[in-house]
């Protein structure tokens, strides 16, 4: 790189050269009006060397300032440029696998737990469906519509999954879930579930022994579902599907809270009074 120039200011401010003979001699043969003359002479003289310096200086210290400012910005610039974030192809192919595999991250407990669940549910759409037509009080039917709505949607969410995912779905099946065990099917309970005796004890019952049999066996049914949930989200590398685990969360608070809701209905049955 080469040197920079360096800018240097050589010439010297003329000094005032009294050449007029009768000046130099003294003055003492001059006029005061030739004195004067001269005098007026040198000192325009001397100003105008001075103002031509002055300036010639002052141009040299602007072309200083001017290359070190146009240095100065061009450093500035090349610091305030933004900067060009380039993605390696290696990160954009891992971010590509990240998204891939998160569509494949759920394991052989999910899938058992949303078969399960679907027969799960689809037992408590037949107990809440008997509300209607057994007498069911008003707390008790509006308690049942609420179950209906609930469930249905997620048994149609659950069978959604597993075919997406090109796994069996099982019918919705109020006796259990199908299992096969030494090469025949059988139906399998999941946890709370009404046994066939129990079912048919329940659909015998009318008016308050229908609401009091409905409030104690969806009690434990639901317990069973809380069960479930509890299992799967204790089984290792479970429910890290954001749908399986989002379900579950809900199936857990939803039933919960029913749960302490039909608890103090049964118990303002059997005790004749308002439980707050």
């Amino acid at each position: 790189m080469n040197a920079p120039k360096k800018y240097v200011v050589s010439k010297t401010l003329e000094q005032p050269t009294w050449r007029n003979t009768a000046l130099a001699r003294g003055g003492s043969k001059g006029s005061s009006r030739e004195v004067a003359k001269v005098l007026a002479t040198e000192l325009r003289r001397y100003h105008c060397s001075a103002m031509r310096s002055s300036c010639s200086t002052t141009s040299a210290l602007f072309l200083i300032l001017f290359a070190v400012t146009a240095c100065a910005s061009g450093t500035r610039a090349e610091h305030q440029k933004p900067a060009q974030v380039t993605i390696a192809p290696a990160t954009s192919a891992r971010v590509a696998d990240t998204s891939a595999n998160t569509q494949h991250t759920y394991t052989a407990a999910d899938i058992h737990f949303m078969g399960g669940m679907i027969s799960h549910h689809a037992q408590a759409l037949v107990m809440a469906g008997w509300a209607a037509s057994h007498g069911a009080s008003p707390s008790v039917l509006t308690l049942s519509e609420r179950i209906i709505n609930a469930q249905q949607d997620e048994i149609a969410a659950m069978q959604k999954w597993l075919r997406d995912r090109h796994q069996p779905v099982p019918e919705a099946n109020p006796h259990g879930m199908m299992m096969k065990m030494d090469g025949m099917e059988h139906e399998m309970l999941m946890p709370g579930m009404l046994t066939d005796s129990q079912l048919k004890q329940l659909d015998q019952g009318r008016g308050k022994e229908f609401d009091r049999l409905f409030l104690t066996f969806m009690i434990q049914h639901h317990r069973g579902a809380v069960t479930m949930v509890k299992d799967l989200f204790d089984t290792y590398g479970a429910a890290q599907d954001i749908t399986v685990f989002k379900l579950a969360s809900d199936i857990n608070a939803d039933q919960t809270t029913e749960i302490e809701r039909m608890q103090k209905m049964l118990a303002s049955m059997i005790f004749g009074a308002d439980i707050p």
